[in-house]
């Protein structure tokens, strides 16, 4: 799964089809068989270009019985209930092929990633359909780059299969004969097919862990070293091994997809969050530089009621008897001379109350202007998510349950599956 650090990493995962109604889904998901798909991110008018570097003769369970009464592979011995088929998954980040060139670059490299598959399950004979698809887009890149971007995997449905020697019994009349072997034949079995491999030192021997048990290693890890050292060897050497440990290894296609789309409510989530509160805080900033403007509304109002008027002024002082002289009042001439001397600074406070106004309105325009982009950003950041929310809204802890239990149930299944152990034995990964 992509992690977002501008590494591009090989994945393989290995599922199993336990039922003939599991193998059923797989062949109308893989094939496209189906008139139309729940998932969304399927884009019917790109089917043809899938391609299939082993197209199935048959559908898959009739493959299977052929081969079996061909004599190809056996199920002697096998339980009822035993795992005959499985699926292999091989995986790059969209973005590798998008930075390389799309289409006809991933079908190389899958036409390359197929000759890994045909070693690791041991013959071309075995694999029932193997096929890449190029119809699924990639929704996060798509919206993120504006354009549609696709992402290109490799669905490779076989038959595990190992060499079995049936031995010569104890009631073989023959002695010479008795213990040895009888035949060699192509078992079907997952379990030894998958078994865990001991880590081997230098000299190839098995490693041992302090109690002298041998050191073990998943078979899911021999998977991904053997995919990711066969791309290296074909000449993709700017790639890297998925991440060991990586629960990725384990994931069923489904529970993969279930992950991304977790991921992906989270992140929109909290996308929607962080606009929310930059609305919040635009919307705050906006409100103090109103109430500012308003105040030197104020002020401006209450300097121009305290000023004389020109009618008082013209008023005041009586003219002279003799003469052209006009005389004043201790009072006027006092009223004057402070009015003389402050109306130079009343000019001044008033030019300062106009630019403090001026800039007041320009600074209130542009938070409004921000305050009115952002909240765009943020109803069309919330009609995206919608979906998501209306489902938390509704029913929040039944939907997170929901993905817990699909994502929870895939590793136990896992667990379950993967051949015993005895206790005290290491496991590398």
């Amino acid at each position: 799964m992509a992690r977002n650090d501008g590494i591009d990493r090989t994945v393989a995962r290995n599922q199993d089809l336990p039922t003939p109604d599991d193998v059923a889904k797989i062949q109308e998901h893989n094939e496209r068989e189906k008139d139309s798909y729940s998932n969304q991110d399927i884009v019917p008018e790109r089917t043809p270009l899938n391609v299939h570097f082993k197209t199935p003769t048959d559908d898959y369970v009739k493959m299977f019985e052929q081969m079996e009464q061909d004599g190809v592979i056996s199920t002697r011995g096998l339980k009822p209930d035993a795992i005959k088929y499985g699926e292999l998954v091989f995986d790059v980040n969209s973005a590798y092929f998008y930075n390389h060139g799309g289409y006809e670059f991933a079908k190389q490299f899958y036409a390359d990633a197929y000759k890994a598959a045909v070693e690791i399950v041991g013959g071309e004979q075995y694999i029932l359909s193997a096929v890449m698809h190029a119809d699924e887009r990639n929704r996060a890149m798509s919206e993120a780059l504006g354009e549609d971007v696709y992402h290109y995997h490799l669905h490779v449905v076989y038959i595990p299969v190992v060499e079995k020697q049936i031995l010569w019994s104890k009631r073989c009349k023959d002695e010479s004969l008795r213990g040895t072997v009888k035949e060699t034949i192509t078992q079907v079995s997952r379990s030894k097919k998958w078994d865990s491999k001991p880590v081997l030192d230098e000299d190839g021997n098995p490693k041992l862990n302090e109690k002298g048990k041998k050191i073990l290693r998943s078979s899911y890890s021999v998977l991904q070293d053997d995919f990711f050292n066969f791309m290296r060897n074909a000449g993709y050497t700017d790639v890297e091994r998925g991440e060991r440990g990586s629960t990725e290894e384990h994931l069923t296609v489904t529970q993969f997809k279930v992950q991304a789309e977790q991921q992906r409510l989270e992140a929109v989530t909290a996308q929607v969050a962080d606009a929310e509160q930059s609305l919040e805080n635009t919307r705050v900033a906006a409100e103090k530089q109103k109430k500012k403007l308003e105040a030197l509304q104020k002020e401006t109002k209450a300097a121009r009621a305290t000023a004389l008027t020109v009618q008082d002024i013209e008023a005041m002082g009586k003219k002279a008897t003799f003469g052209n002289n006009i005389t004043l009042t201790p009072d006027e001439c006092r009223i004057l001379k402070d009015y003389a001397v402050s109306s130079f600074a009343e000019k001044a406070e008033k030019l300062k109350y106009k630019q403090k106004y001026e800039q007041a309105e320009k600074s209130a325009s542009v938070w409004k202007r921000r305050f009115e982009a952002l909240n765009e950003k943020y109803l069309e950041l919330k009609k995206k998510a919608q979906p998501y929310l209306d489902a938390l809204e509704i029913a929040s802890e039944r939907v997170r349950a929901f993905l817990d239990v699909v994502l929870s149930r895939g590793k136990e299944t896992q667990e379950h599956k993967q051949p015993a152990r005895k206790r005290g034995r290491d496991m590398e990964i």
